[in-house]
């Protein structure tokens, strides 16, 4: 007798799952326009000609994305000094962005991705039934706009260090 595996079968009719976007270095980063919490609209093609980092966090004022944001923010003059910009992404509305942004002193974008869309795109969203929030993923884009580097399994205490240190290792090629 066939045994029949009901996992996939109840993840898929309750909508219960990961997306897992094809996004490897050296392709194409995808598009997106969001607002930040000011409301002022960014697309990745604003930053043609820079590196950008581009991290995706769960919830706003949690204490790994607090700890993260915090450690980008003290890094924030040593990643602009490598000509990269940083933008956080989290499906958290742009109120919550702004009390976030202005109780730590964020001086980067945090962008709202209130449906999960753009998230979708880099397989960074978490989905349990209408619920959804951003996978703790980060990528580096290069100036052309391709995928530099690519960090599914991110440690929010030392991965500024991380970031900077492989930044500085792909520039160097």
């Amino acid at each position: 007798m066939k045994s029949i595996h009901l996992a996939p079968i109840i993840l898929m009719l309750f909508g219960i799952g990961t997306a897992l976007a094809d996004i490897t270095p050296g392709s194409p980063a995808p598009e997106f326009s969001l607002v930040d919490q000011y409301t002022k609209t960014h697309q990745l093609s604003d930053y043609r000609g820079q590196w950008v980092v581009l991290y995706f966090y769960p919830k706003d004022d949690t204490p790994g994305c607090t700890t993260q944001a915090c450690n980008f923010r003290d890094d924030i003059y040593r990643l602009r000094d490598m000509n990269a910009e940083v933008i956080g992404i989290s499906v958290d509305n742009v109120e919550s962005h702004t009390k976030f942004a202005e109780k730590h002193g964020l001086p980067f974008p945090l962008l709202s991705d209130p449906g999960g869309e753009v998230a979708r795109l880099y397989g960074s969203i978490f989905s349990l039934g209408p619920l959804k929030i951003a996978k703790r993923h980060t990528f580096i884009i290069d100036p052309e706009g391709n995928i530099a580097k690519v960090y599914r399994k991110v440690r929010p205490e030392k991965h500024s260090e991380v970031v900077i240190s492989d930044l500085m290792e792909i520039q160097a090629m």
